[in-house]
């Protein structure tokens, strides 16, 4: 009885946490959280590629982790960018309201990075002996090509 206590508890903590995220970030919280897992199993999967071939060195392993912080860097310039585009035009006078940016650079540029690093994970899959079911590398190219047509 005392095990179905515990297994009720953990529970109830994750759902508790989960809310509680959702809360204070919202679905674009949940974006940025899918962002970061992606990076973490790209650089995880793309360190046992490496090891798998003998080609890992500690000098690849810092330029991948270079190339992390420049993806942070751009994430950190897309939500600037909304934030002044937002704040100059929902309060532009001459709009008077009429216009309501919530923001949409952020949320594009998280789509593609996420979609890059999927793409980056499934080829780390293939590289450690993994068969790569083909519909989904479509989809996954598909995915980021609507969103740099949309970007262009």
């Amino acid at each position: 009885m005392e095990n179905n206590n515990i297994f009720l508890w953990i529970k109830v903590l994750t759902v508790g946490a989960v809310w509680a995220f959702s809360e204070a970030f919202g679905w674009l919280g949940w974006l940025v959280a899918a962002w970061v897992i992606c990076m973490g199993a790209d650089y995880l999967s793309g360190s046992a590629a490496a090891c798998k071939e003998g080609k890992w060195s500690s000098a690849q392993a810092r330029a991948g982790l270079w190339h992390k912080a420049g993806m942070i860097v751009v994430v950190a310039v897309a939500a600037v960018a909304d934030g002044v585009l937002g704040n100059t035009l929902n309060n532009l006078p001459i709009l008077e309201g009429s216009v309501e940016y919530a923001g949409m650079l952020l949320p594009m540029t998280l789509g593609w990075y996420i979609l890059t690093e999927l793409g980056s994970i499934l080829e780390n899959a293939n590289a450690l002996g993994a068969p790569l079911p083909g519909f989904l590398v479509k989809a996954l190219a598909a995915a980021q090509d609507v969103l740099e047509e949309k970007s262009e």
